[in-house]
């Protein structure tokens, strides 16, 4: 069976491909996008799905849940006429024009099941997490990996709180912290700091932050519902210890989803795609990147969508200088 033509092909579908989505099918580029089954460890949808009360996306005053919220936004690029599959691209190969593409379960096959002018890639990244005991009881319960996201929410409000590593992210995330919870934990594995100097005189002085050095998690301890305690051990003593938090913000670093494009595109040492600076444009053209896959900053649902607008509006000019 000969491969299936896509003038543009988008491969992710949180706020970043669903945008793009929304745009380039309301200018009539007819896209098509594969929503991904688990892909990165997340259902259709990306992170947000498994997020409960989202309050920081414009135009819901009392806040969404997350997966009610990429559910509208997946109505909303159907709406408009986008195709979705909900199947896992595992293999690309975007050397040769068109881009070939294949599904999961046919990688092996020397054909490709799709091909397309163009793609956008909005595959997003995964925080890195240390998957402690207890852990899957009470992420999004106690557990989160976004302290601007998450750290307004009631349950960590004027309560204790930690954050776990010893970076620049690590120290932001735990000093926007000190805003809502009473006080702030930060676990360091290491006997210093790798935060920048400024960054970590600032945690260190603040009088709402401890820092625990040579401190580890061990196991996240609550109510079977809540979060309420941490079990740490000292990395030289091998002391044992516990402290109460009813938050728990990993602050560990990302993964960003790009292990289909290595050896294709132009990628930074974190393994983000390297866009062109104002637009998401790539090193390779007619192949734009969107959402988390090529932000390590911001990573914000709003960032990502306004980041899926640029790409669908570059994505239709490149397409339209190539079909005049």
């Amino acid at each position: 069976m000969p491969p299936i033509y896509n003038r543009v092909t988008i491969i992710g579908s949180g706020p970043a491909g669903h945008t793009a989505a929304i745009y380039l099918a309301r200018a009539q580029m007819e896209p098509i996008m594969f929503e991904g089954m688990m892909a990165n460890g997340f259902a259709p949808g990306g992170q947000l799905t498994t997020t409960t009360d989202v309050e920081n996306f414009p135009g819901f005053p009392n806040g969404i849940q997350g997966g009610e919220l990429m559910e509208r936004m997946r109505e909303q690029s159907v709406h408009c006429g986008t195709v979705i599959e909900t199947e896992t691209i595992t293999k690309i190969d975007i050397t040769t024009r068109p881009f070939k593409i294949w599904r999961e379960g046919t990688e092996e096959q020397p054909e490709p099941t799709d091909t397309s002018t163009a793609i956008v890639f909005a595959t997003g990244a995964s925080a890195k997490r240390m998957h402690l005991p207890g852990e899957d009881i009470y992420w999004q319960n106690g557990i989160s990996a976004c302290a601007v996201c998450d750290g307004a929410v009631p349950i960590f409000r004027n309560k204790p709180l930690v954050v776990i590593g010893g970076g620049d992210s690590a120290a932001e995330e735990a000093t926007y912290l000190t805003k809502y919870g009473s006080h702030v934990h930060v676990l360091v594995r290491r006997d210093v700091l790798r935060a920048s100097k400024v960054m970590a005189n600032r945690l260190l002085n603040h009088p709402k932050v401890t820092v625990h050095f040579n401190t580890v998690p061990v196991e996240c301890l609550g109510d079977g519902n809540l979060l309420d305690r941490v079990s740490t051990r000292n990395t030289k003593t091998g002391e044992e210890g516990v402290i109460e938090a009813n938050g728990l913000f990993y602050a560990i670093g990302h993964t960003p989803a790009t292990a289909l494009l290595k050896g294709q595109i132009e990628l930074d040492e974190a393994g983000y795609i390297k866009t062109v600076p104002g637009t998401t444009h790539t090193s390779v053209k007619g192949v734009f990147a969107a959402g988390d896959v090529q932000d390590k900053h911001y990573r914000q649902a709003v960032t990502s969508a306004g980041t899926g607008c640029m790409a669908a509006l570059d994505a239709e000019r490149y397409l339209t200088e190539l079909e005049d």
